[in-house]
Formats: structure tokens, C-alpha cells, sequence
């Protein structure tokens, strides 16, 4: 496989990730937050049994496997329930964007405990990812704490999770980049991941289940998204331009805002679209800090 054609795959994965706050927001509203999340991660854990293939655990490491297990599990719990909890569809593209802090922390971590040679630009890269998801939690009028605190009290457990969630990414993307010495345990850990919730499903009061046609296809759309991707992702990864890919995935953000905003028919204000573009912008300048 050229290296072309292998970025161009990988390139297509981050478009793929990018429609799953809307596609995961949809299922939810049809099959509540918990049992969708489990739909998805079920049937994305089956294909992806095809696709990447079932690892071999006893070559992993006891530190990647356990670091991994936990890490990668609970951000997919957090990502798909803080979409799920959100009290309305904006909110929901809200709460994706907190979760987009993760790609800043992802540097900062590996600054901190990977010895990442870097320069002063992440410190501005980090305070403009910031400030662009504080604009984007201030509504219409931009940096507005009053309107940031009552978006905050309306929806905590969303915010919450996500806010966490970010975090818990970048420690996972950190501990991959040390312990996983060149394996791919994803089949397994997404697979664990529906397998959580549904103990989670069967233990506590859930909502029942409503299947229609539109859920149900957006029940498998989401599947295969998040199937394909992580398989897209492994190809250009191993074959690809990696630094390409790296840019590329820090335009996620706002392809995934847009992308949510036309699945879920929830347009969004011109103070959103500013915020986002401050999320992207302090990403990339904690890549770029980070250049050789």
C-alpha cells in the first residue's frame, strides 16, 4: 500500500469520528443514553473483530492491557453518556466540544510524564483551547460567565463527564505511547466497553428501549462509523503520513460541530463556530510546539 493511499484512509477515519456526537446524541434520544451506548459499542466491537481482528492478549503488556482497559473504557462510557444526559441537542454538540480538549491535554500529558521536548507555544495553545470552549458555553454572547454557569447547572453530569473524559483520553493516548510497544488491543477494549454497559444497563433503572426505522439506522451508521474508523485510523497510522494525520485530526472539532449540526437539525450561533475555531487553533499550536 503507497503512503498516499494509506493517509487518504486515515484521513477518512477522522471524518468517520467526526459524525459520532450527532450519531451517538440520535441513538440515544431512541434507545436512552446507557442501552444506545451499548447497541453502539456492541456491534461496533463485532466489526471490528473483522476488520482489525481479535488481539492476542498475552502479548500485551500488564500495563497496557490494565491502563488501557480502564482508561479506554471509561472515556467511551463518559463520551457516549455526557451525549446521551445532554438536556437538549445543542447542548449535546456542547458537550462534544469540552470533550475536544482532549487533543491539547494529549501534548501536555506527554510534556509532563513522556519528557516531550517542547517550546513556549503550548502554553497559548492551551490557553486558546480553553477559552474556545468557554466561548462556546457562553451562548450567543461569547465569554459570558453568568450565561457559562447556568449552561453548566442545566446539564452537570454532561459537562462533568465530558470535562473528565478529555482528560482520561489524553492519559490514555499518553500510556498507549509508552506501554503498548507497537500492539493494538482496540477489538478488545471496545468490545469491554459495550460489555460495561450492559452490566451497567441490567444493574439500574433504564429507560425500555424504543426501536424506529430512523434510530435504527442511525443505530448502525454509528456502528459502522466508529468500526471502520478505528480500522481507517490503524492503516494510516502503520502506512501513512502520520504528521498529516496528526494536523488533520486537530480540524476535528469543528467537522464534527458541523456534521452533528446537520444530523441532529440543531443550527448553531456564529459565537459556537468562533469558539471552535479557537479549540482547533490552540490544538494546533500544541502540535506545533511540540515540532522538531
Amino acid at each position: 500500500m503507497t503512503t498516499q493511499r494509506a493517509t487518504l484512509i486515515g484521513l477518512i477515519a477522522i471524518i468517520l469520528w467526526s459524525t459520532m456526537v450527532g450519531l451517538i446524541r440520535g441513538v440515544s434520544e431512541g434507545l436512552g443514553p446507557v442501552a444506545g451506548a451499548a447497541m453502539i459499542y456492541s456491534l461496533s466491537g463485532l466489526l471490528l473483530v473483522f476488520t482489525v481482528g481479535i488481539p492476542k492478549i498475552r502479548q500485551f503488556s500488564a500495563r497496557y492491557l490494565l491502563a488501557g482497559c480502564i482508561l479506554f473504557v471509561s472515556y467511551e462510557i463518559c463520551l457516549a453518556l455526557s451525549l446521551g444526559y445532554a438536556a437538549t441537542r445543542q447542548q449535546a454538540i456542547e458537550v462534544g466540544m469540552v470533550n475536544y480538549l482532549w487533543p491539547s491535554l494529549t501534548i501536555l500529558f506527554a510534556i509532563l510524564f513522556n519528557g516531550q521536548k517542547s517550546t513556549l507555544w503550548v502554553i497559548p495553545g492551551l490557553i486558546l483551547a480553553l477559552l474556545g470552549v468557554s466561548w462556546v458555553l457562553g451562548g450567543d454572547r461569547g465569554l459570558n460567565i453568568n450565561e457559562i454557569i447556568s449552561n453548566i447547572i442545566s446539564s452537570p453530569l454532561s459537562y462533568i463527564l465530558a470535562f473528565i473524559g478529555a482528560f482520561i483520553w489524553a492519559a490514555y493516548c499518553t500510556v498507549t505511547a509508552r506501554y503498548a510497544k507497537g500492539k493494538n488491543g482496540i477489538t478488545f477494549f471496545v468490545l469491554l466497553t459495550g460489555l460495561s454497559l450492559w452490566v451497567h444497563y441490567f444493574l439500574t433503572d433504564q429507560p425500555p428501549m424504543h426501536f424506529s426505522w430512523p434510530v435504527t439506522i442511525k443505530l448502525l451508521m454509528c456502528a459502522l462509523s466508529l468500526g471502520f474508523a478505528y480500522a481507517a485510523w490503524n492503516i494510516g497510522i502503520l502506512h501513512g503520513n502520520v504528521s498529516l494525520l496528526a494536523v488533520g485530526s486537530y480540524f476535528t472539532p469543528v467537522l464534527s460541530s458541523a456534521l452533528a449540526s446537520f444530523l441532529l437539525s440543531a443550527p448553531l450561533s456564529w459565537s459556537f463556530w468562533q469558539g471552535a475555531g479557537m479549540v482547533c487553533i490552540g490544538s494546533l499550536l500544541c502540535w506545533y510546539a511540540t515540532r522538531k
